[in-house]
């Protein structure tokens, strides 16, 4: 049987957000795990491996480093917020800036500065994105896909980590943005936690299917 390492990361705090769903997938998945899909059961087992890093533009990447040198992944999935998103949002790349609108957890507020002036101006993800839409809409998952995480710790966070998966030849990696949580109904912004948790799924599940038996994809 073949194992698949998945490090997934989340943010361990935001201001003035009562339930981060950013922290809360990431437990509910190293507590719980993920299933294969039926197509791969059998034939993989998949570790999953959580780490929290902080809000800042400092320490972010290297605290996701440390877990991901020590797991040797197969694929990494960090998560972030989007407070006023309505779905879940796959990010499909990330650009060579920072420009804060407010401080980090540092208190340092970069504007208007690349995040590497050697880096090209994007990295895209390699992940199967149509894919796992797809699987989205089999579960009643509101999503999208999104060419902007922002110029923010997310964005700058994704960039580190498609710039270390360009040096990889079998790793994959990508970003998935979550709206704030709604356990509420239908009315209002957000979705339930529980729709969050089955999209990082369904996420994982796409990418060890992708990575074990290839496929055409389009990002």
């Amino acid at each position: 049987m073949q194992e698949f390492n998945v490090v997934i990361s989340g943010f361990d705090h935001y201001e003035d957000i009562d339930i981060n769903p950013s922290a809360e997938v990431c437990a509910a998945l190293e507590s719980h795990g993920v299933e294969p899909s039926e197509d791969s059961a059998g034939d993989v087992r998949i570790n999953v491996t959580s780490v929290l890093i902080p809000l800042s533009f400092q320490n972010a990447w290297p605290t996701l480093l440390e877990t991901i040198d020590r797991v040797h992944p197969d694929m990494v999935l960090a998560t972030g917020l989007k407070t006023h998103a309505h779905s879940v949002a796959l990010e499909r790349c990330a650009t060579n800036l920072i420009d804060a609108t407010r401080p980090d957890a540092d208190n340092i507020q970069p504007r208007r500065a690349p995040i590497d002036p050697d880096g090209p101006a994007a990295y895209w993800t390699r992940l199967p994105l149509r894919t796992i839409l797809h699987d989205f809409s089999d579960q009643n998952i509101p999503a999208t896909l999104s060419s902007d995480a922002g110029t923010f710790v997310c964005n700058s966070l994704f960039y580190r980590l498609l710039d270390w998966n360009s040096t990889q030849s079998t790793a994959l990696s990508g970003f998935l943005s979550f709206p704030k949580v709604n356990d509420g109904g239908k009315y209002g912004s957000g979705l339930s936690l529980d729709q969050m948790i089955a999209a990082a799924q369904d996420v994982i599940r796409a990418t060890v299917d992708y990575a074990v038996r290839p496929v055409s994809d389009e990002i």
